[in-house]
């Protein structure tokens, strides 16, 4: 059963003299209300006893609350002052100081010293994953709040840095002095060394041949040991692919991920925040690597998902988050389409959505022109993830801004591939109305010569195929063909009727029917 927490034993005007003040007039680091003394000695009382049901609901509602209710626009109190009620435990320390910079991050703006304080404060915890004896059960999602903070606020960090323009003198000293922090290779060597001392990848193989059980148990470990290396290990993966994306480096980050099968169901579904994540990032390096069904697929799937379950997750911290990536899929895998149309990859509903959403747009960006160009442009700038440039600034005047540098790299080449595809649609076209025309005719057709329409149909080939993963090249052609003494013959790809669907659907309505005839009364 639950334990509930008694929140009215905080002094009456403690919420009023919050509400009052800014944070440097009223916040005292020192003060700990009696709801926070009750809070940090149950919670550490749950992480002793392995208690991963009660850390949880702590973790997920009750620091929700207490945060609403008392640190809506103030930091938690600091460790130093809780540290007297939880025996002033090291790991735990460390455990709050983690929540306490994430609230800080969700809440308030972070100064550039509490930037570094957080980045130290993993520098601390980290190895002590790694190479201590943690006898701990934590929660999945905390596990994953961990790692998708630790990357988030490296992202924030080198966005910080970039935005040299405005800094004081003193931020730029800070800067010079802490040049270790948040630095690209620490923050890699740090989740790597999760990967492999956790022996995930060794682990996920051995659960393929029946030697393991990580999935089944969702990673928990019922035999009385820690799960945490061996989870905080597998969310790094997710973790990699994400700081590589950030990077502009899709091949790596995939590669990352492969030990991961997502088209089953994983240890990554269990924590819808990572379940988003993982498709999100996944979906798009595979669109910046040409490997579109991939990414339709996997968009098609989490977007289906999400559809039928978000209603379930209305009260979750994370709900805004899962909104705003739900969007930005629905704007990827609209680009997506328009580039390798393969509809019937996509389920009913998604569709609907879909042409709700972007249905005007798509059937514009089908056109060769400028205007289609600015709707690609619109598209990516608002659903590709917040870029990186993870070098140390110059410290040269004049000071500048290079914080859009790494996304106008990315946009720029995103939109030369666009432009090379555009060039293509014509022969498209024409595939789409033969099944078999001379290369003469089709010249004539296009007014081009033999010679480069040639080129043409090659480079049709090349960008409508990829390299996969395992380094087998894969088409994405809807419409594909070969040339035998001068005849191009067109084999197109028939869409499997989905007869079940349209019963569905018919259904749905007929009971709708009834249910409205149930209800009119007979006079």
């Amino acid at each position: 059963m639950t334990t509930t927490y008694d929140f009215e034993d905080t002094p009456s005007n403690y919420d009023d003299v919050q509400r009052q003040g800014g944070q440097d007039a009223v916040y005292d680091p020192n003060f700990v209300p009696d709801s926070v003394k009750s809070f940090v000695v149950h919670m550490y009382r749950h992480i002793r006893e392995k208690n991963v049901y009660e850390i949880h609901q702590m973790c997920e509602t009750s620091f929700q609350t207490l945060s609403e209710r008392l640190f809506k626009d103030t930091p938690w109190p600091s460790v130093e002052a809780i540290a007297p009620y939880v025996d002033n435990d090291h790991v735990f320390c460390l455990l709050y100081r983690e929540m306490w910079f994430r609230h800080l991050y969700a809440r308030l703006s972070p100064t550039l010293k509490q930037r570094i304080d957080s980045y130290d404060n993993y520098c601390s915890l980290f190895p002590v994953v790694l190479h201590g004896v943690v006898n701990m059960q934590l929660p999945n999602q905390w596990l994953w709040d961990m790692v998708d903070e630790f990357v988030y606020q490296f992202q924030s960090f080198c966005q910080y840095r970039a935005k040299m323009k405005n800094k004081t003198e003193q931020e730029i000293a800070l800067l010079k002095q802490n040049d270790k922090a948040w630095n690209v290779y620490g923050v890699l060597n740090f989740l790597q060394a999760l990967v492999e001392k956790s022996t995930i990848i060794q682990i996920l193989e051995q659960e393929k041949e029946g030697l393991e059980q990580f999935t089944a148990t969702d990673g928990y470990d019922y035999s009385g040991g820690s799960n945490v290396l061996k989870v905080l290990g597998y969310f790094s993966m997710v973790g990699l692919l994400r700081v590589h994306c950030l990077l502009g480096d899709y091949h790596t980050g995939l590669k990352w991920l492969q030990p991961i099968d997502i088209t089953q169901q994983g240890v990554y579904t269990s924590v819808i925040g990572c379940h988003i994540a993982t498709i999100y990032h996944y979906g798009f390096a595979n669109l910046m690597l040409r490997r579109y069904v991939d990414a339709v697929r996997e968009f098609n799937k989490i977007l289906l998902y999400i559809y039928k379950t978000k209603q379930y997750h209305q009260k979750s911290p994370q709900y805004e988050q899962l909104l705003k990536k739900n969007e930005q899929m629905y704007a990827l895998l609209a680009v997506c389409l328009s580039l390798c149309p393969q509809t019937k990859l996509v389920d009913e509903s998604v569709n609907s959505q879909l042409r709700e959403k972007y249905g005007e747009k798509m059937m514009r960006m089908q056109r060769c022109d400028d205007e289609a160009f600015g709707i690609y442009d619109e598209l990516f700038s608002y659903a590709c993830p917040k870029f990186i440039t993870p070098s140390a600034p110059s410290f040269e005047e004049p000071l500048v801004n290079y914080n859009q540098d790494a996304y106008r790299l990315q946009l720029k080449m995103f939109l030369y591939e666009v432009k090379q595809q555009q060039l293509l649609s014509g022969v498209r076209t024409f595939l789409k109305v033969y099944s078999a025309i001379s290369i003469d005719k089709l010249s004539n057709y296009m007014e081009v010569d033999e010679p480069t329409l040639r080129t043409i149909l090659l480079t049709y080939k090349h960008k409508t195929h990829s390299v996969g993963s395992d380094g087998k090249v894969i088409s994405n052609a809807d419409i594909d063909f070969y040339i035998n003494n001068d005849m191009i013959y067109v084999v197109e790809s028939k869409p499997a009727k989905r007869y079940g669907d349209f019963f569905l659907r018919q259904i749905a309505k007929l009971e709708g029917v009834i249910n409205d005839m149930d209800r009119i009364k007979l006079e």
